[in-house]
């Protein structure tokens, strides 16, 4: 079993700054790529960012190139997701995952998740 525990979550104004965590536990699994992805109610569940385990390679959503920032600490087991210049459409429920598999698509494939963590941008 696999744990994805996120934090880093909370308010920020438009303009400013979070970042994201993610750890994760439990048996070791060879991981391929970790990514976050977000939703909002009533929408479905959006790719945000993600990064090969190994080699570091990452590919952002149009929405988040330039802004966001996806790296890896591979001895804390963590991916991290820094946010820089938030803006409106940003608010939603972030969640981390994970994947064995190699895809070549790097947005496919992912069948860990976290629990979530909400982001809120206040205008």
């Amino acid at each position: 079993q696999v744990q994805l525990v996120e934090s880093g979550g909370g308010l920020v104004q438009a303009g400013g700054s979070l970042r994201l965590s993610c750890a994760a536990s439990g048996r070791t699994f060879s991981r391929n790529a970790m990514g976050w992805f977000r939703q909002v109610p009533g929408k479905e569940r959006e790719f945000v960012a993600a990064i090969r385990w190994y080699g570091g390679s990452t590919y952002y959503a149009d929405s988040v190139k330039g802004r966001f920032t996806i790296s890896t600490d591979n001895a804390k087991n963590t991916v991290y997701l820094q946010m820089n210049s938030l803006k409106a459409e940003d608010p939603a429920v972030y969640y981390c995952a994970a994947r064995a598999r190699y895809y070549s698509d790097y947005t496919s494939g992912f069948n860990y998740w976290g629990q979530g963590t909400q982001v809120t941008v206040s205008s």
